[in-house]
């Protein structure tokens, strides 16, 4: 019954109906993001990969084989996204950078206790502040903060748009983050 009901989405959404595919998005949203999850255990990650599951999804919805499960269908588009992205993903523990004494000057730098500038940044009230302190970064930074936060595209997404590497738009972002930081606290 289940399958039947994203069977006729699928058909609806072929059809011209765009608001059976914002169903269909809605309906698997959090269990995929959820599933993506148990992979990467990093909530940023792992919205990036949950969107280029349904950018995928999407892309591909028309040679959807209808006798097949759309859930198992999803699902596995969903897993080895997670997989390919961990594939690339190549991590150096935060552990690797302990001290005899128990301390890790990684994490001491990185972590910071205040509220979060990505937060702070979704929050309707400031927006006219950080309008202000966005205009005195550099076109670049400003073109990834708002690629992401406005557009809501994701990193491989907005690689593609400028024609740079995944690794330098994530820098770039990165950067803007902490300065757009600094300048507004």
């Amino acid at each position: 019954m289940n399958n039947e009901f994203d069977l006729k989405l699928i058909n609806q959404y072929l059809k011209g109906n765009k608001g059976s595919l914002k169903i269909l998005i809605q309906k698997y949203l959090k269990p995929i993001f959820n599933f993506v999850f148990t992979y990467v255990g990093n909530t940023q990650d792992c919205e990036d990969i949950t969107q280029e599951v349904f950018v995928k999804a999407w892309s591909n919805l028309k040679k959807f084989d209808k006798k097949k499960s759309f859930k198992t269908w999803i699902f596995t588009i969903a897993k080895n996204s997670a997989i390919d992205f961990l594939r690339k993903k190549k991590t150096i523990p935060f552990s690797a950078f302990d001290k005899e004494d128990g301390s890790n000057f990684i994490l001491e730098t990185v972590v910071d206790n205040s509220s979060s500038t990505v937060d702070y940044i979704n929050n309707q009230e400031s927006r006219e502040l950080i309008s202000s302190k966005l205009k005195q970064l550099s076109f670049k930074n400003q073109e990834v903060i708002n690629l992401y936060h406005n557009r809501d595209l994701t990193f491989k997404e907005i690689s593609k748009n400028l024609g740079e590497s995944i690794n330098t738009v994530k820098s770039r972002y990165r950067r803007a983050i902490i300065l757009l930081k600094k300048l507004i606290f």
